[in-house]
């Protein structure tokens, strides 16, 4: 694969925090992601986490507003944070809301057109964008994990659930639990995946868990005064799910705490920590 072009590069808590663009073969458009290299990579391949953003988000949200630099650089984890949709597009509805389309990507690969020929965040994730961070930077392939907040959330869980070869951690901030059941995914996966709802339960992660999981601990924070708790999240389906299939879940529920990124910053060490424990075990 072809070096990514370098939009902007910062030293950071001595390591490097980068943003790159690269021509997608998978979205057929230009793509950008964030990369933290901590100062332990300047010696050899070190363990690495993806951050999948939420509904509106970009590859610079998470980056700038979390403060998980000080963290990864302490713990010698690489953190990447791609975009949450492809983007230079003028399909129909996709600028319409903020969660559809343009910024709305929900990791998914879609089959409806137009959609399906641009929107495959999940090939993108799992393939185009893992084969960027292993060939082109020091990241141990054998020591992966992936996180998100949201609708990056839902991703992060859905591939973590999915990929296991590849992800061996997961953990998720206020995850979209059962996007099969709430406003959110039933927009996307009706314009995404049209109506066929076998096809959606392949992207619902309340209905994935139900599966036999002997993976480590799943790590799931959620605050109590988040507005869309109930309507759009609902995290009780994911224990419901462990329960079923006896995975190790901790769900984790801060009073005060709401959806944004607040919440994020103040439990961002909690899930590096999680992640460096088992990716260094």
């Amino acid at each position: 694969m072809r070096q990514p072009t370098v939009i902007e590069s910062k030293r950071c808590f001595g390591g490097t925090q980068t943003v790159y663009e690269h021509h997608s073969r998978v979205t057929s458009t230009p793509m950008r992601f964030s990369i933290f290299l901590p100062p332990q990579a300047e010696a050899g391949p070190v363990p690495s986490v993806t951050f999948l953003s939420g509904l509106t988000c970009n590859e610079q949200n998470f980056t700038t507003k979390a403060g998980a630099q000080r963290y990864a650089a302490e713990l010698g984890l690489i953190v990447v944070a791609p975009d949450t949709s492809p983007r230079g597009l003028s399909l129909p509805g996709e600028h319409d809301g903020y969660d559809f389309g343009s910024g709305a990507g929900f990791y998914l690969n879609a089959t409806v057109a137009p959609y399906a020929a641009h929107y495959r965040m999940y090939d993108y994730i799992q393939d185009e964008l893992w084969q960027l961070v292993h060939q082109h930077f020091p990241a141990d392939p054998k020591a992966a994990g992936i996180m998100g907040h949201s609708m990056g959330g839902h991703g992060a869980l859905v591939l973590g659930l999915r990929e296991r070869q590849q992800y061996r951690s997961i953990s998720a901030l206020a995850p979209i639990a059962n996007p099969c059941d709430c406003p959110w995914g039933h927009k996307a996966f009706t314009g995404y995946l049209g109506e066929n709802r076998e096809l959606w339960k392949e992207y619902d992660a309340s209905l994935l868990l139900r599966q036999p999981y002997d993976g480590p601990e799943i790590l799931i924070d959620q605050g109590e005064a988040d507005p869309f708790l109930v309507e759009q999240l609902k995290p009780e389906r994911l224990v419901e799910a462990a329960s079923v299939s006896g995975a190790a879940l901790r769900l984790r529920m801060q009073p005060g705490y709401d959806h944004s990124y607040y919440f994020i910053a103040t439990f961002i060490g909690d899930h590096l920590r999680h992640h460096a424990h088992i990716l260094k075990a």
